[in-house]
């Protein structure tokens, strides 16, 4: 094997390395790559300065923010072993993905505080036990609950988030309140992704009775075994990494979900491996087509957004009506109160029926459209995506 093909191959498995490990377990394996690299057989590309970036699946916001406490991409240690890594590149010719997460000049934030609760209302947190691993989770149970039938909505957080901060940012338990549902938040430990991201993009971790979906199918039992649920009544919704998941556990588990909001995020079976991810990502690709009898998919999509390609989206929308709608949506274009403006498409079926929802928020970023603040990944300027999502999801 050419000095070249090896560095590639040893590079791609530096890039897995970090998925799982984090940086400081991956510069071994970059300073092994690069030893036994002679620069003379390396094609001119790699050492030009117009060499292609791709952009990094654990991305960090312009805040690089990093959660406190256990997390190890909050230590000092973890910060400056992206700093060797980077640095290792760089003295090779080799340029960095872009957003490498948190650089060495990244500020840390501390947890997003837990906010006080109407009275009667809890916020549980929970673990659940499956076959082969666990997950914990966040179990908002509103006030106005007294052992009715409700509805339940599962929130997939995004990469580098929690329970915590996802429920600050899209105030849903707020809502949960008015729409008188369950809120369960399920959390992807560090163990699982370095940057806490859903595994969306594994094989193993898009098929029914493995791996992730699984697992949170399994919470969703164990949540309906010791509360009164509404079984027509259940509904999955996510961000980014999140909302790619949400994809692909409503995708593989029809059965259990009447409907799946998807913001930011992208289609499943779009990708089978972190290179065809990072691909998806940065300039979008169809998923696989659902049956007819899967759950209704409400979208939201900044269309600028710089982490998840915008046609993302319309693929995912795409992959769930061809085999329910063949007319054009009804279109209309409004302004936020927030002051941006957005396209809301609306698909119906033949029985006229909503089976999808498509807004496409313009000037926007990577963020929670309408969210607050007080969580990350949000955009106070946008449509109020929670309350358009529970709505949709006929909980409101």
């Amino acid at each position: 094997m050419k000095p070249y093909t090896a560095l590639m191959a040893k590079l791609q498995q530096a890039t897995q390395q970090l998925m799982k490990d984090g940086p400081l377990a991956t510069t071994a394996t970059i300073r092994e790559a690069l030893a036994g690299l002679n620069a003379d057989d390396a094609p001119a590309a790699t050492r030009s300065a117009a060499t292609p970036q791709m952009k990094n699946l654990n991305a960090a916001p312009a805040w690089a923010h990093a959660a406190a406490g256990t997390d190890h991409l909050s230590t000092a240690a973890a910060i400056a072993g992206v700093a060797d890594v980077a640095a290792l590149l760089r003295q090779h010719g080799i340029t960095p993905p872009q957003g490498s997460p948190l650089p060495a000049s990244a500020k840390l934030r501390t947890r997003t505080p837990t906010p006080s609760l109407p009275d009667g209302a809890r916020y549980l947190a929970l673990t659940y036990e499956g076959a082969a691993s666990q997950r914990d989770y966040k179990l908002y149970i509103p006030s106005t609950y007294t052992g009715q039938a409700v509805p339940l909505l599962v929130m997939l957080h995004g990469c580098t988030q929690d329970a915590d901060d996802f429920a600050a940012g899209t105030r849903m338990n707020l809502l949960a309140e008015e729409a008188g549902c369950l809120v369960v938040w399920p959390e992807q430990p560090a163990h699982a992704n370095s940057s806490r991201c859903w595994n969306w993009f594994n094989t193993a971790d898009q098929q029914r009775d493995k791996g992730e979906p699984a697992l949170i199918a399994g919470i969703v039992r164990q949540v309906m075994a010791g509360h009164a649920v509404d079984p027509a009544r259940i509904s999955i919704a996510g961000l980014s990494a999140g909302g790619a998941m949400a994809a692909v556990v409503a995708a593989v588990y029809p059965e259990l979900f009447h409907a799946v909001g998807v913001h930011s995020g992208l289609p499943f079976g779009a990708a089978r491996d972190l290179p065809s991810a990072l691909q998806t990502m940065r300039t979008g690709a169809p998923g696989q087509h659902r049956h007819a009898a899967g759950p209704k998919v409400i979208v939201f999509h900044g269309d600028r957004d710089a982490t998840v390609h915008p046609s993302n989206g319309q693929h995912i929308v795409t992959g769930s009506v061809t085999a329910q709608c063949s007319i054009a949506p009804e279109s209309e274009t409004k302004k936020a109160p927030g002051g941006r403006k957005y396209t809301r498409h609306v698909y119906r079926g033949e029985n006229a029926s909503v089976i999808a929802e498509h807004w496409v928020v313009h000037g926007a970023g990577h963020a929670w459209a309408g969210g607050s603040a007080a969580g990350t990944y949000t955009d106070g300027a946008g449509p109020d995506a929670s309350r358009a999502m529970l709505q949709f999801f006929d909980m409101l």
